[in-house]
């Protein structure tokens, strides 16, 4: 990998971004659906998660596409940890070739590709793409964001999304839990908040969700990494919602943290529901 830049890109590079970008994470779900799960390869990492041919052929799609469209950017995917040189204290692009892969074992549709552009420590752009479900979803914090509609690789409709106010204290409110990930401290979090209505969801669709006004909250405190929320981090942010820790310190991105570590978060749709 390359140096990170020296200095961070800004808003107006960014946005001439976001088309290219789009078409890569596209072409990246068209690689993933391309794969046979009944037949594909499934391997295990260190950390016990798996790795399939759908993540490898994914990642080769985003890896070539980024050297092509921005080479001067640094680029850190799940897919290549191991290849990087931190800190990234200028710009880079944080890849999940495919969040979400016990889903997609499984044979369930709520996996995504996520991709985001990340500026001095903070997501700036981000896509998350759900090709089994035909959308992508991306936004620019400070421009807003936006739902995609495909079919197939081709774009039918672009609608803006924006996120909810949250209900008053004591009114049903809708939380965002994972399929496939549970913990105490998230369980907590609820239960401190009565009336929550549980919407399953997998990968970062539930970033989505929350980005779109479909979800209020979406807590997540125990770890993940950093390629699992950048991107759904600057959806959300750029709908008008707020990402923190459990403490309400933003979230900091390529600095160095050990295994790329993102202790815990709360994605809010409305800012000012953010109490802790």
């Amino acid at each position: 990998m390359n140096e990170a830049c020296s200095q961070p890109i800004d808003s107006a590079a960014a946005a001439r971004l976001i088309e290219p970008l789009t078409d890569l994470v596209i072409r990246a779900g068209e690689a993933i659906l391309a794969v046979n799960r009944a037949a594909m390869r499934i391997d295990g990492k260190q950390d016990g998660s798996p790795v399939t041919e759908a993540d490898l052929a994914a990642d080769r799609v985003i890896g070539e596409g980024l050297a092509r469209i921005a080479p001067e950017i640094p680029s850190l995917s799940e897919e290549r940890a191991h290849l990087a040189r931190l800190p990234y204290r200028g710009s880079f692009f944080l890849v999940d070739p495919l969040d979400g892969t016990k889903e997609f074992v499984a044979g369930r549709n709520e996996f995504t590709v996520n991709l985001a552009l990340v500026s001095a420590g903070r997501p700036l752009l981000g896509l998350v793409g759900a090709p089994a479900l035909g959308l992508v979803w991306r936004g620019l914090v400070g421009r807003g964001a936006e739902r995609l509609t495909l079919a197939g690789t081709e774009i039918k409709s672009v609608e803006p999304i924006h996120t909810r106010p949250c209900p008053p204290p004591g009114q049903p409110w809708t939380v965002a839990v994972s399929r496939s990930h549970g913990d105490s401290r998230t369980e907590g979090f609820i239960a401190r908040r009565p009336k929550a209505v549980r919407a399953e969801l997998g990968s970062a669709i539930k970033f989505a969700k929350v980005a779109e006004g479909a979800v209020d909250i979406y807590p997540r405190l125990g770890p993940t990494s950093e390629w699992d929320v950048a991107a759904g981090h600057a959806v959300v942010t750029a709908a008008g919602g707020k990402v923190t820790d459990s403490g309400g310190a933003e979230l900091c991105f390529g600095l160095g943290r050990e295994d790329f570590r993102v202790p815990e978060f709360i994605a809010w749709g409305d800012p000012a529901a953010a109490t802790f």
